[in-house]
């Protein structure tokens, strides 16, 4: 079982990985599967809109951490 980012949900990734989406760093193309080679990749994503939005959630997500070590440290 893996976590699927922006679902807050686990799916068994043996059955469903090439129905899941991602989003390709290299060229910024959205693909379903895992068509680019791993470093290119972030993801998996459950749809395509979330896979879109793959950059947007990760400043999210730095921006939360960020926040908490600041908040840590003070």
């Amino acid at each position: 079982m893996v976590r699927v980012p922006g679902t807050g949900h686990t799916e068994d990734m043996s059955e469903d990985e090439e129905h899941l989406w991602y989003y390709c760093v290299s060229d910024g193309s959205v693909r379903q599967g895992k068509d680019a080679r791993g470093l290119d990749r972030m993801g998996p994503y459950p749809d395509r809109e979330t896979a879109a939005r793959a950059l947007e959630i990760a400043a999210e997500r730095n921006k939360a951490a960020d926040k908490a070590e600041d908040d840590w440290n003070n």
